[in-house]
C-alpha cells in the first residue's frame, strides 16, 4: 500500500511540474528591447547594397526588431539617430591614426530617413526606409551611415543595452549591371618590359559604381586599402550597343594608356540544382593597358602591364522581388 500511495504522489509531483513549466511559457521570459537587424562582418560595419539609379530614389528598408518570448503587445514609437560617435571609436580601433583609410560619414545630401519608426502591437518587427539619392557619389570614399536607436526614460520601450544590436553601421554600397567582385584569376599585372615574366595575381578585384552603365576598379594591384588609391582610378564604361568597354583614367600622372578594345559578354543560366537560382555572368575580354606607379615607392616610378580579363559571377534567387535582397551577395 505504502509502495501505491509513494507511485501515486511521485505521478502528481511530475504533473504538477509538467503544468508549471507548460505556464512558465506563457510569460515572457526575456526583456523586450529595441534593436537592429545589421550583423557585423569582418571590418566592424554592415553592408547594404543599394541599386544606382540617376535622378531617383532607391530605398532601404532596414529591420527594426523588438526582442523577447513571446508577441509584442504594444504599440511603441522607435527614435533613431545619426551616430557619428561610434564611427569615431570605430575608425580608431580600426585603423589608428591611418586617417586616409577612415570611413566617412554619408552626407544628408545621398539620404533621407525619418526621426521614428512604429511598431504595432502583435507585430516584433518593422521597417525603417532609408531613402538614396546617390548622383555623383564618389565610391574612393568608404562612406558609412551610423545610426543608434535612441533610449530615454520618456520613451515607451529600451534600446537594447549591448552596442553591436542598438547600433546599425551601414557601408553604402550601390550597385549596377557590372558592379561587384570580379574573379581576378585571369587578370595579370606584370613590370612593363617583362612580360615574359612571372606575374601578379590578384584573386578578387573590386569593380565599384561611378554611373548606371560606368564602374571604376584600381590599377594593377592597388586597391581599397592604399591611401593613394585615389591616384589609380581606372573607370570602364559599358555600351550596350557595341558591347565594348572603354577605359580611361582620371589622374594623367599614372601615364595611362590602354591596348586594343575591351569586350564585354553577359551569359545567364539557371542552376542546376537549385532551379529559382539565376546565375548571371559577365565577362570583360581583352583588358591590355599599361600605367605607372609614381607613388609607392619615394622617387621612383614604376611602370606595369595589365593584361587578361575579369569575371563577375551574380547569383540571383528569382523567388525573391527585391533585388538587392535576391541577389546572394
Amino acid at each position: 500500500m505504502k509502495k501505491r500511495y509513494s507511485i501515486l504522489l511521485s505521478l502528481l509531483a511530475g504533473l504538477l511540474l509538467f503544468s508549471s513549466c507548460n505556464d512558465e511559457w506563457t510569460e515572457e521570459q526575456y526583456e523586450r528591447y529595441i534593436s537592429f537587424k545589421a550583423p557585423l562582418n569582418e571590418q566592424g560595419v554592415t553592408r547594404i547594397y543599394v541599386r544606382y539609379t540617376e535622378d531617383s530614389i532607391s530605398t532601404y528598408r532596414l529591420p527594426v526588431v523588438v526582442s523577447g518570448s513571446t508577441t509584442n503587445d504594444q504599440d511603441m514609437t522607435v527614435h533613431v539617430a545619426i551616430d557619428p560617435d561610434t564611427l569615431a571609436r570605430l575608425n580608431i580601433e580600426q585603423y589608428q591614426s591611418r586617417t586616409e583609410l577612415y570611413y566617412e560619414e554619408l552626407t544628408n545630401e545621398y539620404f533621407s530617413m525619418p526621426e521614428t519608426v512604429e511598431v504595432r502591437a502583435g507585430e516584433n518587427t518593422s521597417l525603417l526606409n532609408i531613402d538614396f539619392s546617390l548622383n555623383d557619389i564618389d565610391l574612393v570614399d568608404k562612406w558609412l551611415l551610423p545610426l543608434t536607436v535612441t533610449d530615454d526614460p520618456s520613451y515607451d520601450y529600451v534600446a537594447h543595452p549591448r552596442k553591436h544590436y542598438k547600433k546599425a553601421l551601414l557601408r553604402v554600397m550601390p550597385f549596377n549591371d557590372y558592379s561587384g567582385i570580379y574573379s581576378g584569376t585571369a587578370l595579370k599585372t606584370y613590370l612593363k618590359g617583362y612580360e615574359d615574366d612571372a606575374a601578379i595575381v590578384k584573386s578578387e578585384v573590386p569593380v565599384y559604381v561611378v554611373d548606371e552603365n560606368t564602374v571604376f576598379f584600381y590599377a594593377g594591384t592597388v586597391d581599397e586599402d592604399r591611401t593613394d588609391r585615389r591616384n589609380y582610378k581606372i573607370n570602364a564604361i559599358f555600351n550596350e550597343q557595341t558591347k565594348q568597354v572603354t577605359l580611361t583614367a582620371d589622374n594623367s600622372d599614372i601615364e595611362f594608356q590602354v591596348f586594343g578594345t575591351p569586350v564585354f559578354s553577359v551569359e545567364e543560366t539557371m542552376d542546376a540544382t537549385r532551379p529559382y537560382l539565376l546565375h548571371r555572368y559577365v565577362t570583360i575580354s581583352n583588358i591590355d593597358y599599361s600605367f605607372t606607379d609614381y607613388t609607392s615607392v619615394p622617387n621612383a616610378n614604376i611602370s606595369y602591364t595589365v593584361r587578361g580579363s575579369l569575371i563577375l559571377e551574380r547569383k540571383i534567387n528569382t523567388q525573391i522581388p527585391d533585388e538587392d535582397q535576391a541577389i546572394e551577395w
